[in-house]
């Protein structure tokens, strides 16, 4: 059975995440930053660092949110670089909108309310796609991924950046009980959704990380599935080629 932010809700996951996202955009990048001590940020510079080689020119950001990470791949992008990004919370578009407008990027990146897992663009459209914790939010997954590997064109460049499972004793424990104990109280307490920080640590615990992440890469079509864990293992960086 899917893991789903609201159990007790008859909806699909697809809605119940997009449900979820609308409740707690205004939240969102401040809980990001407080509850990840700033880590997040470290990991979204590492991730984009992953596309320095390739100098995309045209990127699309499944599953944007507030446009975080389209606006970081500006940075390793070419210089006349277009990003689109592409989420399923229009509460998450509107903030990330006002952000673009306030740094004068709303020539460059462009977001949209799509789904990702039947997307509006052409086979090959794309030089990178990119994710940030956002494909274990979906409903499909193997549909998700076989649709940002048809958009993305032949030698282009997946990165996907997503939470993943410690392994090694303390910090497994201690990783388990800030998740499980911590996290949800805080998330409840600033974003007033009792839902949303219980669904991440199950939504974690569900995800197939790691190894068998890079199986199901592998199974989809993409090429040269890799695999780079951060910070002992909480997070990790997930690349492959078409």
């Amino acid at each position: 059975m899917a893991v789903v932010p609201y159990k007790d809700n008859s909806a699909d996951k697809k809605s119940q995440v997009a449900q979820m996202f609308n409740s707690i955009a205004g939240k969102y990048d401040f809980l990001n930053h407080f509850l990840s001590a700033g880590t997040d940020i470290y990991w979204r510079r590492k991730a984009v660092d992953e596309l320095k080689t390739l100098r995309p020119a045209r990127i699309l950001d499944i599953a944007t949110g507030t446009a975080d990470f389209a606006i970081e791949t500006l940075r390793t992008a070419a210089s006349d670089a277009h990003v689109t990004g592409v989420d399923i919370s229009e509460g998450m578009l509107a903030v990330g909108r006002k952000k673009l407008a306030a740094k004068g990027l709303g020539n460059r990146i462009q977001l949209e309310l799509g789904d990702s897992e039947n997307l509006p663009f052409k086979d090959g459209e794309f030089d990178a796609v990119t994710a940030s914790f956002g494909v274990r939010n979906f409903a499909h997954l193997e549909a998700g991924l076989a649709e940002m590997l048809r958009v993305l064109r032949p030698g282009g460049k997946l990165v996907i950046l997503e939470f993943s499972k410690p392994t090694a004793f303390p910090l497994k424990q201690a990783y388990n009980f800030y998740f499980r104990r911590v996290l949800p109280v805080f998330g409840k307490l600033i974003s007033k959704d009792q839902s949303a920080y219980t669904y991440l640590p199950a939504s974690v615990q569900a995800f197939p990380d790691g190894p068998d992440f890079l199986a199901i890469l592998a199974k989809v079509g993409f090429k040269e599935p890799a695999w780079q864990p951060l910070t002992f293992g909480i997070s990790s960086i997930y690349t492959a080629h078409k």
